[in-house]
């Protein structure tokens, strides 16, 4: 029984820790913003003054409170479907969801107003879009015009394909040199933003190259010299490169953060500031996400010109269409047993397990193998090479359930997905809108299902009023509600 525990030891690993630099780089913290203007004889940035903070309004909760918690009965549902066959429906201008109104000309209801080139809109509509979401319905004029953005939109809303379609818009095929570069925290992450310029880009030709760790230097280094339009990265290797001088972005014209919380509130935050000590002061930047703590809305301030806003109320944050269920158990040894008596029941197209360390992940692979499940295992220690082998089994539905870390937390979309199981609650309350996000992607219908001590009730309880949502009791039929 001790080596079962010991699998179950919080390690305390960060799956977004990339590589260090092979050369040395010096380090400020923090560096000076990048300028713009002169105030007093030297060069500095225009920053907003303050970002307003709304309150929100509580919820009850619906898990127990007594101090043996058991399951509670009767909470009042909280699916709430999106219209139109699971459609995104317009949001108006006054929409409470929206922290900052937008002017009318800034919003377009659909593709055929917002002026795209030609083969630009052949690349959208071949890619299966009929009508921009929300975010991209109120961002992607303002991004065109080449306005600082904060866009912070829910997960599955299409935010990668709003920052793509806007830089596809301004680049300029003739001119071959790095005009927009966008970072993101895991490599998967941007392997899949590069396919999505890709794809859209289909008909422009754009060169787009990932820059990310794992891989051969000599790779990136002949794609840049060879002449690459945008570049998407991790924020390690790219670093790296600037420092190395075989990525230029002297005449860089569009900076995209993507997760923007997660790269500037953890371990990124020195390596984002090294970078932008290289960006241009007249370089338009975005910055996307599902969740925008204070702490990083301040933080933008030194890097932000004026930026335009476009930010969801947290009470607007949880998912529509996706059903978040809670089972008690009583001992950690108790969830593998339930997890296995769960698979049982329910027929499942695809499903993503989260657990807090790589330990459990390869822990709990090793324990359903053994019962004759099929599942995949990925975290941040495995080689690159079986990263991206695991990831394109996971997608082609060679493999329906895979088990990780939050590694896979942010932005990664397979639209087969129909259930998140949290198998450990995450430490941190942002990520649980990332996970369950994997779910009930633009408009899917979806299950998150928490597995839940006695110590997390009061963490699932804060979840629930944070993002003014209800965690239900899983139901007998929940069958019933998983998409099959």
């Amino acid at each position: 029984m001790s080596d079962y525990y010991d699998y179950y030891e919080d390690d305390k690993q960060d799956d977004y820790q990339e590589e260090a630099p092979a050369a040395p780089v010096k380090q400020t913290s923090p560096p000076p913003p990048p300028p713009t203007e002169l105030q007093n004889g030297h060069a500095v940035r225009s920053v907003p003054n303050s970002f307003e903070v709304k309150p929100i309004k509580p919820v009850k909760s619906s898990l127990p409170t007594d101090e043996y918690p058991s399951l509670s009965k009767g909470a009042t549902p909280s699916f709430n479907p999106t219209v139109n066959g699971g459609s995104h429906s317009p949001q108006l201008d006054d929409e409470p969801g929206l922290e900052t109104p937008l002017y009318k000309q800034d919003i377009a209801e659909d593709f055929d107003h917002m002026n795209l080139k030609d083969e630009l809109a052949r690349g959208i509509y071949s890619y299966g879009f009929e009508k921009p979401s929300a975010i991209q319905q109120r961002a992607i004029l303002p991004c065109i015009k080449g306005v600082d953005i904060i866009a912070q939109a829910q997960s599955g809303t299409g935010k990668t394909a709003t920052f793509a379609i806007s830089i596809l818009q301004r680049v300029d095929v003739e001119k071959m040199h790095v005009q927009a570069m966008i970072l993101a925290p895991t490599r998967e992450l941007a392997q899949q933003i590069q396919k999505v310029v890709i794809t859209l880009g289909d008909f422009l030709n754009v060169r787009v190259h990932a820059c990310i760790g794992g891989k051969n230097y000599e790779h990136d280094i002949t794609a840049l010299e060879q002449g690459v339009q945008v570049v998407v990265g991790t924020p390690g290797r790219v670093q790296d490169l600037l420092y190395r001088r075989k990525l230029r972005i002297n005449k860089l014209e569009m900076f995209v953060l993507d997760e923007a919380d997660e790269m500037l509130s953890r371990g990124f935050k020195n390596k984002i500031y090294e970078i932008f000590k290289d960006v241009p002061p007249k370089t338009q930047v975005m910055l996307f996400s599902a969740t925008m703590a204070d702490e990083v809305l301040f933080l933008t301030k030194r890097f932000m010109n004026k930026p335009k806003e476009i930010l969801v109320k947290k009470e607007q944050l949880t998912l529509d269409g996706i059903r978040q269920f809670y089972i008690q158990c009583e001992k950690e040894e108790y969830k593998f047993e339930t997890l296995c008596d769960l698979y049982a029941t329910v027929a499942i197209t695809q499903a993503v397990i989260f657990v807090n360390t790589r330990k459990k992940a390869e822990f709990l692979s090793q324990r359903l193998t053994e019962r004759d499940f099929v599942v995949s295992c990925i975290h941040g220690e495995l080689d690159q090479n079986t990263r991206e082998r695991i990831m394109k089994e996971f997608r082609t539905g060679s493999s329906r359930v895979l088990i990780t870390t939050d590694l896979l937390a942010r932005g990664i979309d397979v639209q087969q997905v129909s259930l998140v199981i949290n198998f450990d609650l995450p430490p941190q309350r942002d990520s649980y809108i990332h996970r369950i996000g994997r779910s009930g992607r633009f408009g899917r219908k979806g299950v998150a299902i928490n597995f839940i001590r006695t110590h997390d009730v009061q963490p699932m309880k804060e979840i629930e009023k944070f993002y003014n949502t209800q965690v239900e009791a899983m139901p007998q039929n929940i069958a019933e509600h998983i998409t099959v």
